[in-house]
Parts: structure tokens; sequence; C-alpha cells
């Protein structure tokens, strides 16, 4: 039996039990809100000004499967074990200490997210107070106040995105209403972009790595999930509206405003009501952002120095160092850190899918602390085939130029992970008891 969690610890290094499960519509409503947000809306006006409708469209499908995909398989194990991202990889692949490693790459990716978030946040309140406020301090209160909400844990979450998924989506409608009634939709999607073009590699790329960490990162919420039939349904639902729906509108107001500034092309469709509702809608992804980034970070101290620390300070910490970046400008490597991302993160969903669902290396272990609602009582310290992969996928998709860098990180990670533990187990005399371990 598993203790209640603690105020702020939200079942962190423990599978959630049934009694934690939540609602359909509330993990569904937190995955919506995961992809409906202004990055999304970033990404789909980035398309928008590099690349006519259709093309656009083609890189957001390829990239949505891709990532709808990697998102349901990792989402199901997720759910089944009930366990983060960060956590399941201990059994997945990774061992104790490559499981840090993946939770440090996840804590600093979802802190630059939120600096990213929080900046537009910022910068819509000093917009709508016309300076009065200044940009450090708008900062600063945005991003203490939604690590302040983030340390009540997944209740909190849900809530917050009842309220903001609506919003931002009627202010998205009322703002493609205006563009559909100033412009004939056949024009738009005939016409050509305002900006630099953008290559169908490049644009897919930046799909599949505007939300790759998404994909990655599902168990953190799918874990709380009944069973694998609402994960998809939360996956589904989440990519039709959140991805394919937001980014073609966005695609279609930015070929219309002929710019990608999302504060201008609400300000020109929406007006200042809209465009400060969408800016407020960065408080649920930020949520997401932060929630994340604290169960890698609790995971990392529980691997490698062994102390378990509570969640909620943790969000406190890093909730900090996010909104200093968020001032420091990370909003205008925004392209560049999608397409980095777009390359080192893949990998770890291909190893962790192979380990899983193909060679299943710690499914006893695994079925067995199931049953009683507890951790496996062992695991390997590192795999070094894992580690080998990773670096093999992340050098794939950073210098082989050809087809898309994301699909081929994720592809090649996935090859050498399967084919070397193959290779590893033929040459052991019982390879379901030994492991590649240090």
């Amino acid at each position: 039996m598993q203790k209640k969690s603690s105020l702020g610890d939200d079942y962190a290094l423990s599978r959630v039990p049934s009694s934690g499960r939540q609602s359909l519509w509330n993990i569904t409503i937190v995955r919506v809100g995961s992809l409906a947000t202004i990055s999304q809306f970033i990404l789909g006006a980035s398309l928008g000004y590099g690349m006519n409708f259709w093309q656009a469209f083609w890189a957001t499908m390829f990239g949505s499967v891709i990532l709808e995909v990697i998102s349901f398989l990792l989402g199901y194990a997720g759910a089944k074990e009930g366990m983060s991202t960060s956590l399941l990889s201990r059994w997945t692949g990774f061992g104790r200490y490559g499981s840090s490693i993946i939770g440090a790459v996840i804590a600093i990716s979802c802190i630059g997210w939120f600096g990213v978030q929080n900046a537009v946040f910022a910068q819509g309140i000093v917009q709508s107070t016309n300076g009065a406020i200044s940009l450090p301090v708008a900062a600063a209160i945005t991003g203490l106040g939604v690590t302040v909400l983030v340390i009540f844990g997944f209740k909190i979450l849900s809530v917050t995105a009842s309220i903001a998924v609506p919003a931002f989506l009627l202010a998205v409608a009322v703002g493609i209403y205006d563009v559909l009634n100033k412009s004939s939709i056949t024009e738009l999607m005939a016409s050509a972009p305002a900006g630099k073009p953008l290559t169908m590699g490049v644009a897919a790329t930046m799909v599949a790595g505007g939300f790759i960490i998404g994909a990655v990162i599902t168990p953190d919420f799918s874990r709380f999930a009944k069973n694998g039939k609402d994960v998809f349904w939360m996956t589904m639902i989440g990519t039709i509206v959140g991805e394919l729906g937001i980014n073609m509108i966005a695609v279609l107001m930015a070929l219309a405003a002929k710019t990608s500034d999302v504060a201008s092309i609400m300000m020109q469709t929406s007006g200042w009501l809209g465009a400060l509702v969408v800016v407020f809608s960065t408080v649920k992804i930020n949520n997401l952002n932060l929630y994340s980034s604290s169960l890698g970070f609790t995971n990392i101290f529980d691997t490698i120095l062994n102390v378990k620390l509570n969640r909620g300070l943790v969000t406190l910490a890093i909730g900090i160092i996010g909104t200093l970046l968020s001032v420091m400008g990370i909003l205008g490597r925004f392209t560049d850190f999608l397409v980095f991302l777009g390359v080192l993160v893949p990998p770890i969903a291909g190893i962790i899918v192979v380990d899983y669902f193909v060679l299943r290396t710690h499914k006893k272990e695994l079925d067995a602390s199931r049953m009683k609602g507890t951790l496996p009582e062992t695991e390997e310290n590192v795999n070094w085939v894992t580690m080998i992969s990773w670096a093999a996928g992340f050098a794939v998709g950073y210098f082989v130029k050809m087809g898309i860098p994301s699909i081929n990180s994720l592809a090649a990670s996935a090859a050498v992970y399967l084919a070397g533990m193959l290779i590893v187990q033929a040459v052991r005399k019982n390879p379901a008891e030994e492991k590649i371990a240090s």
C-alpha cells in the first residue's frame, strides 16, 4: 500500500495508485492545454510567414502524426506503470544513473520553455499597461505567480487548464473570424508567404521539435489516466485541437497579417482583449513546464545523491531560475531552441519504446511490483548500450541533412539500441537475468 502523497509531492518518486487516478476530462484538458498555447501559435505563425498554406499543412500533418505515435506509446506505458518519464526510464533501458540524465535534459528543457512562455506573458503585460510595468517586474510577477500554482500539483493544473483553454480557443476563434471576414480563405490558401522561405525538412522538424518534449513527458501526466483508452483519447484530441487546429489557424492569420509577430497578429484580429487572453493562457503551459521540470530534478537528486526532495520546494527553486531566463531574452533564440531539441530528445523516446514494448527487459520486475503498488526492488546503474544509442541518434539527427532530423535521430537510436541489445543478449548464456550494467 502506498502512502497518500504529501502537499507538493504528487507521487514524484512512486507509482500513482488507483485512488490518485483522474477522469478523462481532467487529463485531456491538461493535454489540450499543453498544445493550445502561445508557443504553438508562434510556431504556426512562423510557418505561415515562411511557407504557403499547403506547405505548412503537410509539414504540420507529418510532424503531428509522429508526435501522436510517440505520445500514445509513451503515455500508455506511463499510465500502465503509474510513473513519470524520468522514473519509468530506470526500468526501460536507461538505468538509475541514465534516468538522471533524462531528468536533467527534461528539466533543463522545460525550464527553457518556461522562460520562453514567461517572456511572452510579461511582454503582454508591458504592452497592455503601455509600459507602466517594466519587463523585469512583469516577468517576476508572472513567473513567481505560476510557480506558486504548480506547487499544489496535478489537480491545480487541471483547474487552471479548464479556465485558460476555453478562453484561449475563444480568442483564436474571434481572430480567425475577423480574418475570414476581411479576406477570402481561398486567396489566403493560395497566397505566398511574406518572409524568408522555409524548407519542408526544417518546417517539419520545427513542428516535431516544437512538442517533442511534450511527447516525451507524456507519462508525467498520463500516469494519472485510468486506462489505455483514456490515454488514446487524451493524445488524439490534444493533437487534433492543439497541433493541427491551432497551427493552421495561425498559418492563415500570419498569411493575412504578413507577419510572424504574434502580438501584432492578435492585435490586428482579436484586438487588445484577444491578445491579452492569449498571453495569459501561457499560465497553463508554464504550469506543465514547471511540473515536469520539478519531476526531473526530483529524480536527479534521488538517483545521484539518494536524497528525496519535496517536489514543491524544487518547483519554487526552478521557478525562480526560469523567471530569470525570461528576463535574459531566451525568446530571441526560439527557433534555434526548437531545432536543437528536435534532435536531442527524440532518441529518449525511441529507446524507451523499444525497451518497453519490444525487448521488455524488466517486464517481470515491473509486473510483480505493479501488483503490490511499489517500485521494482532492483535496477541497473547504467546501460552503456543505451548511452551509445542516444549519442548515435543525436549524431545522425544533427549531422545527416537528408530527411527530417528529429525522425532520423529517433529511428537511429531505436535501431542501434535494438541491434545492440540483441547482440549482447546473444553472447550471454542467460540474457533474461544478466543486465548490461556498470
